[in-house]
């Protein structure tokens, strides 16, 4: 626990201000990475599913992942 405060004094966050942080980091990378889905991410941060995915824009993580192929097949699909 005194890395993690050592850490967190060190970019101006109380130790539990960093956790949360880190869980949020964590959190996107794992959904960006695609072994999270947004919903599995919500739940190990503690929030609903809605408020994760307006939050990856805060992280410059596009909330739906497609390339154009997938898209194209998509929109054939509806």
């Amino acid at each position: 626990m005194i890395i993690l405060k050592t850490f967190a004094s060190a970019i101006g966050k109380t130790r539990e201000q960093f956790e949360q942080e880190a869980k949020w980091a964590m959190a996107i990378k794992l959904f960006e990475l695609k072994q999270l889905s947004s919903e599995m991410a919500a739940v190990l941060i503690g929030i609903n599913q809605v408020t994760f995915l307006h939050k990856l824009n805060d992280y410059g993580v596009s909330m739906i992942d497609l390339n154009e192929d997938e898209l194209l097949s998509d929109l054939n699909n509806t």
